[in-house]
């Protein structure tokens, strides 16, 4: 499902964005979106967010080739 592939990139951002955090202490959702309460980032964080969210789901699909 196309909806999949999306959360799944969203996700990928996400966990990027957490790893520049964590080893630089750089934000670059922040820096893009106008600091981390900027409009922008702010939007970015609850779209990452709703997708980890949804790709729970895929933990209990039982596709055998995994994401369709």
């Amino acid at each position: 499902m196309i909806i999949d592939k999306i959360a799944l990139a969203l996700v990928v951002v996400g966990a990027l964005n957490w790893g520049s955090v964590g080893i630089f202490e750089y934000d670059l959702v922040a820096a893009l979106g106008g600091g981390q309460t900027g409009a922008l980032a702010k939007i970015i964080y609850i779209l990452v967010a709703i997708a980890g969210l949804w790709c729970i789901s895929l933990l209990f699909r039982n596709h055998p080739d995994g994401i369709e």
